[in-house]
């Protein structure tokens, strides 16, 4: 049998190939000018990094630095000299979290005397200075919309009893609860391990305070880097003292720096914590492990890994 040709069927095959050849290429061209937007890995618990953690891929600016961290899937920030920055930084800083969708970490309140001459001496001038700064951290709160401010004690009082030392710092307590009370802000104490002069060091101490002061605007800075070298035995501390905690801090021992690089079973600790159904801020308070983009990218990996307790 002939093969007769049949001008009309080779064209409606031509044309037919064609225009599957010009979707193709239209979807090829598609795809390059409007790439699949980046879709942040979210995490089970609320990490807060601070700024310079990623200025190697974002730069110095603050605002780039925020939106780099929410384009990682960081819901968070905190920024510990929060009020020693300008109010125009503390405006940009605000806005950026808002636009983000991210929330205000703490900030420390710093009543402008050092730690040697501090809280525990129970003197009316540093309680004065204390409660003073307490009043500026609230506008501060307001501009970025924080919720929770770091204080500190400072050091132990050598000549005063023990007992004595802690009454002081509870009446000071108090007086901050009172400024912090009205506005639905709590400032978190800090047990520390920097050295051996500082007061609060214990969860238990931070514990007992919280209960004497008996209010919803004094809780604890649970700092687990802090508190491994302290103390020890995270989970069942965490556990005696959890009705106080309100937030959250993390830093691997030694070295603080990013979960895995030292000690601690961040995973585990991770999954527990997110078992008590906590869903406040973990601030990522610890340095780097390495350097550059590459040290940057191996934190948000660490993080990755050690945040993938639920499968």
């Amino acid at each position: 049998m002939k093969n007769h040709h049949n001008p009309r069927r080779t064209f409606l095959k031509n044309a037919a190939l064609g225009s599957a050849l010009a979707t193709l290429t239209s979807g090829a061209s598609f795809a390059r000018t409007n790439p699949t937007p980046h879709v942040p890995q979210k995490f089970n618990l609320n990490y807060a990094p601070h700024f310079g953690m990623f200025r190697n891929h974002a730069g110095d600016d603050l605002v780039d630095q925020i939106n780099f961290m929410a384009e990682q899937g960081f819901p968070a920030l905190e920024d510990n000299g929060l009020m020693k920055r300008s109010v125009e930084d503390q405006k940009r800083i605000g806005a950026a979290l808002e636009k983000n969708d991210m929330t205000m970490g703490v900030f420390v309140i710093d009543p402008g005397f050092n730690w040697e001459v501090a809280l525990t001496t129970g003197k009316e001038e540093y309680k004065e200075a204390f409660v003073k700064e307490c009043k500026k951290a609230v506008e501060v709160a307001k501009i970025v919309n924080a919720k929770w401010m770091t204080v500190v004690p400072g050091y132990f009082e050598r000549n005063l009893p023990l007992d004595q030392q802690t009454a002081h710092i509870i009446d000071a307590y108090r007086l901050g609860a009172d400024v912090f009370e009205p506005h639905g802000l709590t400032m978190v104490m800090e047990p520390l391990s920097d050295n051996p002069h500082l007061y609060l060091r214990h969860s238990n101490q931070a514990y007992m305070i919280c209960k004497a002061v008996a209010s919803p605007a004094v809780k604890i800075l649970y700092d687990i880097y802090h508190m491994q070298r302290n103390e020890g035995n995270l989970i069942p501390n965490m556990e005696l003292c959890w009705e106080e905690i309100a937030y959250i801090q993390i830093g691997d021992n030694p070295g603080r720096k990013e979960p895995g690089t030292g000690e601690i079973n961040y995973q585990n600790v991770f999954k527990w914590i997110h078992e008590k159904g906590f869903t406040g801020i973990c601030g990522m308070e610890h340095g780097n492990a390495h350097s550059g983009k590459a040290g940057e990218q191996a934190l948000i990996d660490a993080y990755h890994q050690a945040d993938s307790f639920i499968s």
